[in-house]
């Protein structure tokens, strides 16, 4: 109906493992929402990480799985639900940022899962909303060869706010190229945004 679901998703692991890992964590959101018919965002993960245990089964040398950023919007009321697995949101209002904090718990083989968290919070008008993997914030660069960290990705956010989401995306390309320099890219990115 009015409602969207959608997220951004980071697993771990390389070769074939990750790919394995990448595989099951698909289809597990894939079944918590169709199959189950789940649609807050904490309730999908709960389901994705109990699909994910019964599928890997006792073994517990899985040590990969999925951060991610989960969110819920209501398309008639603006009404937007979160959950994250590591991977926090970020809302942009009157220039300033809103965090809305993450479960510190990935979806996947977890010995003792807690509960995903679920917020809730009325999105406005000109609202931003940021969903992104780790890999432009982990990103070594600079003149000190450091990685951008949080800080730095959030004043870069706050900077280019005021731009139209084609003309912001091309400000984070060149500014992240400019931030690695020669230096090699460590990991994917994936930054993910959304103007109300």
């Amino acid at each position: 109906n009015t409602k969207v679901v959608f997220g951004v998703g980071d697993c771990t692991g390389h070769g074939v493992p990750g790919a394995m890992v990448s595989v099951a964590c698909s289809t597990a959101l894939d079944r918590s929402v169709t199959e189950f018919g789940l649609t807050k965002p904490s309730l999908i993960l709960d389901k994705s990480t109990e699909i994910i245990t019964s599928f890997f089964g006792s073994n517990e040398n899985v040590k990969d799985g999925m951060d991610i950023a989960l969110c819920k919007i209501d398309m008639g009321t603006n009404k937007l639900e979160f959950s994250g697995a590591n991977n926090p949101l970020f809302i942009i209002r009157n220039g300033e940022i809103i965090v809305l904090p993450s479960t510190r718990q990935t979806v996947g083989y977890v010995t003792n899962p807690i509960p995903f968290e679920n917020h809730e919070t009325q999105l406005e008008k000109g609202d931003l909303i940021y969903l992104f993997s780790d890999g432009y914030i982990d990103q070594f660069g600079g003149s000190k060869n450091k990685k951008l960290k949080t800080s730095g990705f959030k004043d870069l956010l706050l900077e280019i706010s005021s731009l139209s989401m084609a003309e912001q995306e091309k400000k984070m390309l060149e500014f992240f190229d400019r931030w690695k320099g020669t230096h090699e890219q460590i990991d994917d990115v994936c930054v993910f945004g959304i103007r109300i």
